[in-house]
């Protein structure tokens, strides 16, 4: 400590030592010191000294810093002071809040560089940011904190060559994202900071951090701070969002899939109350704008805007879109990106172009989205960069969209017009012919936009027609446009002069474009071609070089879409006129004057148009497309010959029958396609039938073998049998019986056997149940005299029973003796069979016999039969009686049960009465040993109950001597 005093200062009496010297004696001190406190108390003040001389601590403390943190891991204190150090050596931020204004301009690029060249030397060994991303990962905040900024530093100053390092580390991505949970908001917020250097620019790393959850994480920060209303930590996770979004189509993919875009909904809702709007609100939903934007942005693969389009339009994030477009006290640069945002949500997807045309403004009368848009494109009065929203947004709305394109030229054309309310085909041929040359070019953009690749809403537009003066008949607006630019100069104009005519002239590119009729009726008017070629051969400045290479295009067109049908402007007389009065190479070099200009290359770019002042307004990106479709095959056009040009409509001519043919199968491909659709659906519901219909096939399938198999079993029981019969089957014959007369008796025989023994099971069964009847009925004697007497009856409805049961069983003696006496009948006939078989063969003498045994067994037959008859009677009555007795037997089994209820209550009431006894007993003796007690005589249960039975005794003898 003695030594720190002298260097930082303390009263000394010799000269003070240099800055360097003191930094010098410091880094010695870290070196060799042994004793932590005191490394850790130089560390400390190569700290304090490290902003002042950044430089001399930067190149001469670096190393020990390094080794400070490679060995005193256990020392949180000294970590922290030696990140510290490191952070204020390599950091330019820290520097450049302290310049003042009056230093020298080339200070900032001193400072910039030596900030790199530090973080140079520290990341020239890797493990030194290996080691870093260790002690991000320590919890203590003096540590942790320190470490995410001077890995933030190091990001800012040599960014790919610290991410390549991240990247190779063993999970270096995943240590730096466990920073966003941590519960310390100043080391989350330095974390998101940390993250928005690390994803700069490498798609690797952001693909890495996305998988991390990372959006999860920052959705769920964005929601905690309050969405556009929170504060800059918001707007820190809105970049770090951007940069892992923009030109990451995985990432992308992946936030859609993850339903992430529905988490975004929330940040544009605003409220009525739109005034005193901050500035970080603005800000960050400029950024919310922008992330949406950077899905749905034209640069992206096609399917996967797409998709993200649906899906704006399912959550409803494109109807929030459109409530913030409509709703009033929106600040103007967030009213412009909302125009250009729903632009991109709506480009080139049908539904949601079908949706933003069904969008009404809140007014009175309710008027549409686009009109009230348009109203602001054609107001010269406002913001240049709101017109050029609202343009995008028209462009963007009409892109592949043929119905819209319908929509707004039918409001042009004469049988759909409304005096009642302004469309939107009205504002724009206002814009069209009004004297704001920003106007004419914006209108006359939208309305090619409405025509582009529609050749049949260009021969509509053809019927517009124009009143331009009273008195005046109408002029159709194809003249007007020819009309407007020939006048050029002569008119007064606001803004530039060229605007109007380079926008006029794209216009009539556009619309002559692939159109025939419209070529014919643009050279009908005999001013137009003498005007092209005059502006064509004059040599004027830069700024009609542009002009009058439009005008060559034009010329070009009305010759390669020309179909000869006008004899003076057929494709060889205007070739003709252009070899004369322009001379095809200067034709062909004012045609390239087009590609050639700078404008044309900035609006080539990209869909959006973007300018940075009106002036440079002068192509559209959907134009420069035409231009470089069509500049190639008119330059090839001019200089074909007539037998060219002739073989050329030969071509063209088989070309369009070709299509026609290819249409027509594309239709007949095409119903033949709904056809297959419907056939297809038709087999489906067949299949499925048919898997039903299967399925109960082999239920049957199933049980029809089930079938056979008993039919089977049958079948060998029947072969037994019928063998059994046909051995006495001759010997019937022989004797002139019939066969199934025999066989019925011996079936009805077997059956009455059957029924026998049925019903002596039965009676078996009737006996058990009266037995256990009675034995019940018997152990309910010991009950009162109340349960005895309905038990009386019980048995007296028992006995007749019983008495039933007798007749059945003397019936069923009786049948059983008549069985046995038709048993034995049958025994009688089978030794008369069997007697009469050896007979058969004799002489004439046993003939009588037979005939006599014949009649005897036809008798008997009758008499089986009759008795079979009584026998089933018998039957019938027995089966009666069973049914009574078994009634009768549920009718006892009934009262059994009420028998037994009534038997329960009354012992329960025997049981009641017994203790009331036996309480009344206790009561009584209690009182005979009071009694007895006080010396009163008492006396005993015993002597009073001998006394009656003495009593009892003697009134029997004396009864029995009288």
């Amino acid at each position: 400590m003695n030594f720190l005093r002298g260097v930082m200062g303390g009263p000394s009496a010799g000269p003070q030592p240099s800055g360097a010297e003191t930094i010098q004696k410091l880094c010695d001190r870290v070196a060799s010191s042994t004793l932590l406190d005191d490394r850790r108390d130089a560390v400390r003040a190569l700290k304090s000294l490290s902003k002042k001389y950044r430089l001399e601590v930067g190149i001469q403390a670096m190393e020990h810093l390094i080794h400070v943190l490679q060995t005193d891991r256990s020392d949180s204190e000294i970590i922290g002071y030696a990140l510290d150090t490191l952070y204020n050596v390599i950091s330019n931020d820290l520097e450049e809040e302290e310049q003042d204004d009056s230093e020298e301009e080339n200070l900032p690029k001193q400072v910039d560089n030596l900030g790199s060249q530090f973080t140079e030397i520290f990341i020239k060994q890797q493990e030194n940011v290996t080691l870093l991303l260790t002690l991000v990962e320590e919890f203590d905040f003096h540590v942790r904190w320190p470490g995410v900024k001077l890995l933030t530093s190091l990001l800012k100053q040599q960014g790919p060559q610290v991410q390549q390092i991240i990247l190779v580390s063993p999970m270096g991505v995943s240590r730096l994202m466990d920073l966003l949970a941590d519960s310390r908001e100043v080391i989350r917020n330095d974390g998101v900071l940390l993250l928005q250097q690390l994803t700069k620019s490498n798609a690797a790393i952001q693909k890495i951090v996305a998988f991390e959850n990372a959006f999860e994480r920052l959705l769920d920060i964005i929601t905690e701070e309050g969405n556009s209303d929170g504060g800059i930590v918001v707007e820190d996770c809105l970049l770090l969002l951007q940069n892992l979004l923009k030109n990451n189509n995985s990432n992308q993919n992946f936030f859609k899939e993850g339903s992430y875009i529905q988490r975004m909904k929330p940040w544009f809702e605003v409220g009525d109350d739109n005034c005193g709007w901050s500035a970080q609100k603005v800000t960050n939903l400029h950024l919310m704008l922008q992330l949406v934007r950077v899905l749905v942005s034209p640069t992206n693969p096609p399917g996967a805007t797409s998709s993200c389009q649906k899906a704006m339009f399912h959550c409803g994030l494109l109807q929030q879109l459109c409530t913030i477009l409509m709703a009033t006290g929106v600040p103007a640069d967030i009213l412009t990106e909302t125009i250009n945002t729903v632009s991109e949500v709506i480009r080139g997807c049908q539904m949601n172009q079908d949706y933003f045309a069904s969008v009404n403004a809140p007014s009175n009368p309710p008027r549409p989205a686009i009109v009230v848009l348009l109203m602001s494109m054609v107001n010269e009065r406002q913001p240049f960069v709101l017109r050029c929203a609202v343009l995008y947004c028209f462009q963007c709305f009409l892109y592949k969209n043929q119905k819209g394109q319908g929509e707004i030229v039918s409001t042009l054309l004469p049988s759909t017009i409304d005096g009642s309310s302004v469309s939107a085909g009205q504002l724009l041929c206002g814009g069209l012919f009004s004297t704001d040359s920003l106007s004419n070019w914006c209108a006359a953009v939208a309305l090619a936009h409405a025509l582009q690749e529609n050749a049949t809403l260009k021969e509509q537009l053809l019927r517009v027609q124009l009143a331009t003066s009273i008195g005046n008949p109408p002029v159709s607006l194809l003249q007007q446009c020819t009309n407007i630019l020939s006048q050029g100069d002569k008119i007064d104009r606001r803004g530039s002069k060229v605007q109007t005519r380079v926008g006029l002239l794209m216009l009539l590119c556009t619309w002559l474009s692939n159109c025939s009729i419209a070529v014919t009726h643009f050279l009908h008017n005999p001013a137009n071609v003498p005007f092209l070629t005059g502006q064509i051969a004059e040599n004027l400045g830069e700024e009609e070089q542009l002009v009058q290479g439009l005008c060559a295009l034009l010329l070009g067109i009305s010759i390669y879409y020309n179909d000869n049908s006008l004899e003076n402007y057929r494709k060889e007389k205007l070739k003709q006129l252009i070899e004369k009065r322009i001379g095809r190479e200067n034709f062909i070099e004012k045609l390239g004057f087009i590609s050639k200009h700078e404008l044309y290359s900035r609006a080539a770019q990209k869909p959006q148009p973007s300018f940075s002042s009106p002036d440079h307004m002068m192509f559209d990106h959907e134009f420069t497309k035409l231009v470089k479709e069509l500049e190639g095959v008119i330059s090839k056009a001019i200089y074909k010959s007539s037998e060219e040009d002739k073989k050329e409509e030969e071509v063209k001519k088989t070309l369009e029958q070709h299509d026609n043919i290819v249409t027509h199968y594309k239709k007949v491909i095409r119903e033949q396609d709904q056809e297959l659709e419907e056939l297809k659906q038709r087999i489906n519901t067949l299949t499925s039938q048919n898997e039903q219909l299967q399925a109960t096939v082999t239920q049957q399938v199933s049980q029809i073998q089930q079938h056979k198999d008993q039919y089977n079993l049958l079948k060998v029981q029947l072969g037994k049998d019928t063998q059994h019969h046909n051995s006495h089957s001759d010997t019937f014959q022989m004797n002139g019986i019939q066969v199934e007369e025999v066989s019925k008796l011996k079936e009805e025989l077997e059956e009455w056997k059957n029924k026998h023994e049925l019903l002596q099971v039965q009676l078996r069964e009737k006996d058990s149940m009266i037995e256990k009847l009675k034995s019940s009925q018997l152990e309910m004697g010991t009950t009162e005299q109340s349960s005895q007497t309905s038990k009386s009856g019980g048995l007296e409805h028992n006995s007749e029973l019983q008495k039933e049961l007798e007749m059945l069983r003397s019936q069923i003696q009786l049948q059983s003796a008549e069985i046995s006496k038709l048993q034995m009948e049958n025994q009688k006939l089978q030794v008369m069979n069997t007697a009469a078989d050896p007979v058969s063969g004799g002489s004439g003498a046993t003939a009588v016999n037979s005939s006599e045994l014949e009649g005897r067994l036809q008798q008997e037959i009758r008499e089986l039969k009759s008795e079979v008859k009584a026998l089933s009677e018998e039957k019938e009555s027995l089966k009666q009686h069973l049914d009574s007795s078994s009634s009768t037997v549920a009718i006892l089994q009934d009262e059994k049960s009420k028998l037994q209820q009534e038997v329960a209550e009354s012992k329960k009431e025997q049981d009641d009465l017994l203790v009331l006894l036996a309480d009344q007993d206790q009561k009584l003796s209690a009182l005979k040993i009071k009694l007895k007690d006080l010396g009163v005589p008492v006396e005993d249960e015993d002597d009073i109950e001998s006394g009656d039975q003495a009593d009892e005794d003697e009134d029997g003898d004396e009864e029995e001597q009288d």
